[in-house]
Formats: structure tokens, sequence, C-alpha cells
């Protein structure tokens, strides 16, 4: 996703969708479970200012996460979505996600604070993308391990498909004060999408001096994300903390673009903080 990066919306999918309910201590009852579940946060990212950016940004995200039980969910990282399916460990259902635009004057987001990067002049700039389809989700080990895929279908900005997958493992302190969880990750996704992102077409060239190159389908990125999480008082009523970082690895399909190999760069590396609170009501 490009914004200030994939890179950077990637990593704050994972903190705040991580809010849950801290585990209460033994001979303690958790408070009953409401309807709705309002996520409010805000969360400052140093990251690649593009998608293969070699060039650094600070932006400041904010995120607001909606919930209705275990059923229906919303927000900007993860899209809007229906679990119509939800049970023994698996969740299954349609997805909608938005992709924001990227901008040629500075690779960044509408939310960058400092820094981006020259290195897109002459590209043009890329509109907003909606993107629609489903995921399968499936949970063991008592909901520690979770596989995760979605096939989603660009409209807009991309027409191209676009595939994650990902496994990733979340576990915490007996006592509830600590969380934390690793996710390993690829991004596939065909020509269409590529060509949007990373391919150089003959105008391009003329406006930018780098060689014209048409990228195929395959392997997008790959790489792993780690998150440590501290709830604020019991259960997390004054709040969380999260700290969140990742490294991402392009592929092949585009990192052979002229974009990648002579403005850009195949390691991603991005870091943040995050607060959010949440407000629950029935």
């Amino acid at each position: 996703m490009i914004r200030v990066s994939a890179l950077a919306i990637a990593l704050i999918a994972s903190p705040l969708a991580a809010q849950t309910a801290p585990a209460p201590p033994a001979g303690m009852r958790p408070p009953a479970p409401k309807a709705w579940t309002l996520g409010i946060g805000i969360a400052p990212v140093v990251a690649p200012a593009w998608q293969g950016s070699r060039d650094t940004a600070l932006s400041i995200f904010p995120d607001v996460r909606l919930n209705y039980k275990d059923s229906v969910f919303f927000s900007v990282p993860d899209g809007l979505g229906w679990n119509a399916v939800n049970q023994d460990g698996w969740k299954l259902g349609p997805l909608a996600k938005l992709r924001f635009g990227r901008q040629e004057s500075t690779g960044g987001s509408p939310f960058l604070v400092s820094g981006g990067s020259t290195a897109l002049r002459g590209m043009g700039d890329v509109d907003l993308a909606g993107e629609f389809g489903g995921f399968a989700q499936k949970s063991l080990v008592g909901g520690k391990l979770r596989l995760r895929a979605e096939l989603r279908q660009g409209a807009g900005g991309h027409d191209g498909v676009v595939a994650d997958t990902s496994i990733g493992w979340n576990d915490r302190k007996r006592d509830g004060s600590l969380l934390w969880g690793i996710t390993a990750r690829a991004t596939w996704a065909d020509s269409d999408y590529t060509n949007v992102y990373f391919g150089v077409n003959p105008f391009q060239a003329r406006g930018t001096g780098l060689l014209v190159s048409r990228t195929g389908s395959g392997l997008v990125s790959a790489g792993v994300s780690g998150n440590l999480i501290k709830p604020l008082g019991r259960y997390g009523k004054h709040g969380i903390i999260t700290l969140f970082t990742s490294y991402d690895r392009l592929g092949d399909v585009v990192a052979d673009s002229s974009l990648i190999r002579q403005r850009g760069q195949r390691d991603q590396i991005a870091v943040g903080l995050s607060y959010g609170y949440r407000f629950s009501w029935n």
C-alpha cells in the first residue's frame, strides 16, 4: 500500500488491532464485553517515504477503529469487513479496503510531518483506489497462532489483483500486563498492480530519465513485524501504548524496475509508537 508507504500502514494495522482486553489475574473476572467498541489512537511512524524508497519520512497517523461484536469491523488499515463465518477458529467473509494515492512531489501521505522524497517527480500522481474481495483466517493454539489470507480486486488508482498472506503469533504475560506479537507476511500482485506503483512507462521515462521498465506478476514484498503492547490501568482502561517495528524486502518482480534500482532500495524498515484508547457500549 503506498501511502507514506505500504510498510507504514501495514505497520500500524497491528497495534490498535491487537488491543484486546488483557487477561485478568487469577481469581478476577473481566468486565462483560460490550456490543460496540470504538478505538481512537495516534501513531508517529518513521518509514520509507514510499514503498521501495531509500528516503525516510515521519508521519503521524490517526487510527480510528469500529467493531460490532465479533462480527463487523472497520478501520483504514484493515478495511471494512464482515465475519460471515465465525466458528471453530475460522473467520471468513467479504472485505473492502482503501489504498491512498501517491504524490509525486513528496512521495508521502496526507499525514506527512517531515522528510519525504523527490525521487518520484516526473512519475505522476497515483489516485486513490478501492480494493474489494474477501479474507479467510484460521486461529490455532487457543487463538495465539493466526493464519490469514486476503484476495482483493482494485478499482480506481489501480485495476490489479492483490493478495496478502500472513502467519502470526500473539502472547501475553499471565497477568495481562504486557502483550507481544510477531508476524511473517507476504504480498503478491499481478502486473496491473505492480506497473502502477513500480513500472516506468515511456512517458514517465522522458520525465524522469529512468529506463522504461515493465513489471510482471508475483511477489511484491515479504517481511516480518513485531510489537510490544502495554495496557495502562486495569484492562487497559487508561489506554494502551504500543511499540512496533517491521522489516520488508521487495521481491524480484518489482525490485528489478529502474525506479527501484536507480532511486530506491529493496530493504524497507519502519518503526513507530502509538497510543490508543477504547470506548465500549451496548
